[in-house]
């Protein structure tokens, strides 16, 4: 088929192609003086900074015009939007140099005003478009407290400079080369107030003493994030977006201090499927495994096929889009998407260190390091490094982690950014990867009583190493302020060794006993993934009509190799458990090879019918094959199929604050084999139709969204009534669902994210199971709260504490409904103080000891337990 030699290769001429098309020569536009207004008022003279001397040791500031001080009214003519693409802070004699940095700053308006000792102005024509989300930096020079520049809603740009004591004086400066400058210096009395009004005259008698600014927490300490690229790869608002997203942003990770990936994503509703959360990152999300992991956007190929934890230490933030995504993604499971957003070069020194103490013995020290490399900005990195030692519940539970990923930014011109991020993960684990326990023997009755928690099942010689390597390189170039390019590439290779000691039947006749099958790898396993994605992004018009166009296209190829022998185990009584005796006779071998190929094209209007009816339209076409070999047997069986996937959603705004919408979009996953007639099996389909409401709430800061869903998976394996030693494609699968998320600010300093979820996954159509069974392991009822409060001001600056809860419902273990494992209610909390560059926080995890199981599987009645109580210390030093 396609992509089968030389995929490497292939995927390196694509990137060559698309570097060569990226041409950052563009040719500068001729400076134009520009008059600063605002809408429906006129401004007296705006105080220039008189002695205000601009260094003339760099060339740039002869490309910068002074804008004047008069503001005559603005035009009521619609303004296109002009994007933002960095923000830079540089220090000058006088203070510092605020520049957004935009080939376009002479169409952006600026809307200034004082408040308190801060500098704000408004820029209702203009986004800013960073992948780490707002910008911020504290204290950039003497006479400052912060700088922040945010998104204030979807078309307008808030820059805040705030003052030690007093509103600082503020010139604007307009520059092609560079974009808008803010020339600030710090101010030392409220005489130098930069702004009055036509009904303020400058005044000549002292100054009154100012008020205080009371700011209980800096913008980017919210919870609440405006706008996601995961749901369309474009940066769109989410209340624009006719899907339901919830993003948990770093200052959650940071106030909750997970251990692993499920801890961050407890907040959006997420459970734990099959496999312990320490081990391996698999989920269920709207009542289906979601293995669909992806990182930065491009698919994580070893979240879905091997037991892999994600480390947190440079992430970011998490997108979690439910339902169906096909349409930009290709083959992914119906549930949703997981999307990890990694840290990114900052364009001023950050240098922190932090070190995490904790119960079963956890020590992570981690190193988080940023700056620019060159004088300009234009060059600069990022480090993250991390090193975990922990014991667990479990006994002889043992783990050593080291984990590595540097990044390099290089912005080559103004429109054009190249970044190389890598990772390296080497994680030991001793045992193995499964602490499962039988029901049996702990929530079900048994006259022997229950085996304690930390039972392990297995033998204390087992054990999992990994080894994980990923290259990674992403290139933006922007022809303009309409169209650009993106094009993304990603080596990845993992390394797997295990013995692992499974429990392989139920408890037999005395109640005490289980048997038992060891599985050794004969070799480490080896798998190698290539990603390749190239989209164009584009806005235009046709007539009144706004067009955001994406169009695309992506391949991967995956290879995996394994070895592994079976043997049997020695007989284990669970609860006086002797480990250690000889090992049993071989069961088999298997020597295997899989590849996996996939090649996608896809396409995507976002259309702006009017300035509150959005349409959102898009397909996708994909092929795909998957060859498995059987190098014992010498045989080699391979399957090619293809699948069109279709998006459509509308939003409707009756307010401004409110959104309305609803959308049918549908996945698809292959299934390898054929049936009784040799006729191979077509791939798993979802279908989804779903409604829901979105609203911001308290000026914007506090966010919520209500959905209501239907989502249907069909050609589900089930077996063939005429021959039981074949399957046939009937079953299927319903999930109908309400869901609730809220996240941001409900006062200065008091941030909240919580969800609830009620799903009713029932088996629509088999040939074995009975219809209207619930679907295996997932609960009825989700829900998460966690909110903190941080004094902002007084004796108490800088404390702050949060409390959580997480409520998940019992669930049926299998598909038969024979047992229950009972629902669960966990209480955490948090204490912390925070002062400039110094923190040190307290976090106390399950407070009541709550014995749960978070995860089950198959027929032999294996549940998964949870962490018991835990206390962990974090400090962490800034500068």
């Amino acid at each position: 088929m396609f992509i089968r030699l030389s995929y490497p290769v292939v995927c390196w001429l694509i990137s060559v192609v698309s570097l060569t098309l990226a041409n950052p020569a563009y040719p500068e536009q001729p400076l134009v003086k520009k008059t600063l207004v605002r809408s429906g008022e006129a401004f007296k003279e705006i105080p220039r900074l008189n002695q205000l001397q601009l260094p003339k040791t760099n060339a740039s500031y002869l490309w910068r015009v002074p804008r004047q001080n008069k503001f005559p009214e603005l035009s009521q003519a619609t303004t296109d939007v002009v994007l933002v693409t960095d923000v830079k802070v540089n220090s000058t004699d006088k203070g510092i140099e605020l520049i957004l940095v935009t080939a376009n700053s002479l169409k952006l308006q600026v809307l200034p005003k004082i408040e308190g000792n801060s500098y704000i102005a408004d820029i209702p024509n203009a986004k800013l478009q960073l992948r780490s989300g707002d910008f911020r930096q504290e204290k950039p020079v003497g006479g400052i407290a912060e700088v922040t520049v945010a998104n204030l809603d979807a078309n307008t740009l808030r820059v805040t400079v705030t003052g030690e004591a007093f509103a600082p004086a503020v010139e604007l400066f307009d520059s092609t080369k560079e974009g808008l400058v803010f020339g600030v210096t710090p101010s030392t009395s409220t005489a130098q107030q930069p702004i009055t009004t036509p009904e303020q005259k400058p005044s000549t008698t002292e100054p009154e003493k100012p008020i205080e600014l009371n700011v209980t927490a800096p913008p980017d300490t919210s919870y609440r994030v405006p706008d996601a690229t995961t749901a369309t790869k474009t940066d769109t608002p989410l209340r624009d977006i006719p899907a339901s997203v919830q993003v948990i942003p770093q200052q959650v990770i940071e106030d909750q201090q997970p251990r692993n990936l499920i801890g961050i994503l407890r907040n959006a509703g997420v459970v734990q499927n099959n496999f312990s959360s320490r081990i391996e990152d698999t989920f269920l999300i709207r009542g289906f495994t979601a293995r669909n992991v992806y990182r930065n956007g491009v698919k994580d190929r070893f979240a879905d096929v091997a037991a892999f934890s994600s480390s947190l230490t440079n992430i970011d933030r998490v997108e979690v889009v439910r339902g169906p995504n096909s349409v930009i993604y290709g083959q992914v499971n119906p549930g949703g998407i997981i999307n990890i957003v990694t840290k990114k070069p900052l364009s001023q020194p950050y240098y922190a260190l932090e070190v995490r103490r904790g119960g079963y013995e956890l020590f992570e020290p981690s190193l988080d390091l940023s700056s620019p490399l060159t004088k300009d900005g234009s060059l600069s990195y990022r480090l993250n490094t991390s090193y975990r030692t922990a014991e667990d519940f479990t006994d002889f539970y043992n783990e050593k982690r080291f984990f590595v990923s540097p990044v390099i930014n290089w912005r080559i011109g103004k429109n054009t950014n190249l970044t190389f991020d890598s990772e390296y993960e080497d994680i030991h684990q001793s045992p193995g990867p499964d602490s499962e326990q039988i029901a049996s023997a702990t929530i079900l009755p048994n006259p022997n009583g229950k085996i304690p928690i930390n039972r392990y099942l297995g033998e204390p010689t087992d054990f999992f190493n990994r080894q994980l390597n990923r290259y990674n390189y992403n290139l933006e170039h922007r022809f303009n302020d309409n169209w650009s390019i993106s094009n993304s590439f990603q080596a990845a290779f993992l390394t797997l060794d295990l013995r692992n000691t499974d429990v392989s039947s139920l408890l037999e006749a005395d109640n005490r006993t289980v048997e038992r099958t060891q599985f050794t790898y004969s070799k480490p396993t080896e798998y190698e993934a290539y990603t390749l994605d190239t989209h164009v992004v584009g806005d235009f018009n046709t007539g009144s009509i706004k067009h955001k166009l994406l169009v695309g296209f992506d391949l991967f190829r995956q290879t995996r190799r394994s070895g592994i022998v079976r043997t049997a185990a020695a007989p284990l009584d669970v609860f006086n458990p002797v480990y250690g005796q000889p090992l049993g006779d071989t069961l088999g071998r298997i020597d295997i090879y899989y590849r996996d190929d996939a090649l996608g094209f896809y396409l995507q209007d976002q259309v702006t019918l009017a300035n509150n009816l959005k349409l959102l339209v898009g397909g996708r076409y994909d092929l795909v094959e998957n060859e498995s070999a059987d190098r014992i047997a010498s045989t080699t069986s391979i399957q090619s199929d293809s699948a069109f996937s279709p998006r459509v959603g509308i939003v409707y705004q009756p307010i401004t604050p409110v959104s309305l919408y609803a959308s049918y979009s549908r996945s698809f996953e292959q299934v390898t084999g054929a049936g009784r007639d040799n006729s191979l099996f077509k791939p798993q389909l979802g279908t989804q139709y779903e409604v829901g409401v979105k609203t911001d709430l308290f000026n914007n800061k506090l966010s919520a969204t209500l959905a209501l869903y239907q989502l249907t998976l069909t050609n589900i394996l089930t077996t063939d009534p005429i021959d039981p030693d074949f399957d046939v494609q009937t079953g299927e699968q319903r999930s109908r669902g309400v869901e609730l998320s809220v996240s941001g600010e409900i006062l200065p300093g008091w941030n909240v994210i919580g969800f609830y979820g009620y799903t009713d996954a029932r088996i629509t159509k088999d040939n074995d199971i009975p219809i209207g069974n619930r679907v295996e392991g997932v609960p009825a009822h989700v829900a998460s709260l966690w909110t903190t409060y941080t004094f902002g001001t007084g004796s108490l600056k800088g404390f702050g504490g949060g409390i959580g809860f997480n409520y998940v419902g019992d669930n049926k273990p299998d598909s038969s409904n024979t047992f229950t494992i009972p629902s669960y209610f966990l209480t955490d909390a948090a204490l912390y103080y925070r002062n400039n560059n110094f923190s040190v926080g307290l976090n106390l995890n399950n407070i009541f000891n709550v014995r749960y199981y978070e995860a089950s599987f198959d027929y032999l009645q294996r549940i998964i337990p949870g962490r018991p109580y835990t206390a962990e210390l974090s400090v962490k030093w800034e500068l």
